[in-house]
């Protein structure tokens, strides 16, 4: 199931040669399995896929969204809680065909949705496997799931094909950004990756069973001792990008990996840090967000 050849296609494959996918810009030749920041060759590599019903209301719904957990990733942070998979990337590889086999399985297990994990440093394959899923009979939305730091030249290709995009916003200050994920430009690109995301698929669409169909939908990992600088986070989505904005307001924080090393995030957030998160939503006018449970 070969995908027939066009000039994205041709642009990727090109690229990948001296791979300039993400922000890393690392240049190393993929196709001869030469690994970069995000330890990937060539062939896609899939940690687990599934029906997932953690996500937030509109993604999960009530029939599960079809997630599929790529194995890598271009950020390097020391409190990953998936870390077997992106830092040390645990996973099979999988032909195109294989992938694509996936996404209709998932779809044929009632998903309402096909769920890419982790999918920047996956650019190429899943733009081809996408279009031979699509002339195959997969009908779902695809949701891009990415921690946001992502290449606006690379997300424009992906202009037509994702429906959904689910991204992180992790700092918004250059230095935490250094320290905690190896990405000191990490505030300036994700804000423009934002942009454009928001520029392909506008503001989160719901269908009449609160199930997204299309749009933005941005996530927020509370850090504590206010390393993830959420205030500056959220008035940029109020004010740059849409007080519609659909904001995931994400409590879950705990101290993994290699996290015991630093003490300002070897703890999990207190009450007080996302109470005071949450009320920066109110106060720049954000009117749809999901917010978790409130730490004891």
């Amino acid at each position: 199931m070969k995908p027939q050849s066009d000039g994205r296609s041709e642009r990727l494959l090109n690229r990948l040669r001296a791979c300039d996918l993400c922000p890393r810009r690392c240049l190393t030749d993929r196709t001869q399995n030469e690994d970069g920041v995000c330890r990937s060759g060539a062939n896609l590599k899939v940690a687990s896929y599934h029906l997932h019903f953690g996500e937030e209301p509109p993604i999960s719904g009530r029939h599960g969204s079809g997630t599929i957990f790529l194995a890598g990733c271009n950020l390097r942070c020391i409190y990953c809680q998936n870390y077997d998979i992106s830092h040390y990337g645990e996973g099979v590889e999988v032909t195109e065909k294989q992938f694509v086999d996936m996404m209709m399985q998932l779809q044929d297990s009632g998903a309402h949705n096909i769920n890419l994990v982790t999918p920047t440093h996956f650019s190429v394959q899943i733009i081809c496997a996408l279009k031979s899923a699509r002339a195959g009979g997969l009908t779902l939305p695809i949701v891009y799931n990415s921690s946001g730091y992502d290449a606006v030249d690379t997300l424009r290709e992906f202009d037509g094909l994702i429906d959904i995009y689910m991204p992180d916003m992790r700092y918004s200050d250059s230095e935490n950004a250094s320290c905690y994920s190896d990405a000191p430009d990490y505030p300036e690109v994700n804000r423009r990756a934002i942009t454009e995301m928001h520029r392909q698929v506008g503001d989160l669409e719901l269908d009449r069973h609160g199930v997204a169909v299309r749009g933005l939908l941005v996530r927020h990992l509370v850090l504590p001792e206010g390393i993830s600088g959420s205030e500056a986070v959220i008035r940029f989505l109020a004010e740059e990008i849409s007080t519609a904005t659909y904001l995931s307001l994400m409590s879950q924080y705990r101290p993994m990996f290699k996290a015991h090393s630093d003490k300002r995030i070897n703890r999990p957030i207190t009450r007080e840090e996302y109470l005071e998160a949450k009320s920066l939503t109110e106060k720049y006018g954000l009117t749809n967000c999901y917010y978790q449970g409130v730490p004891n």
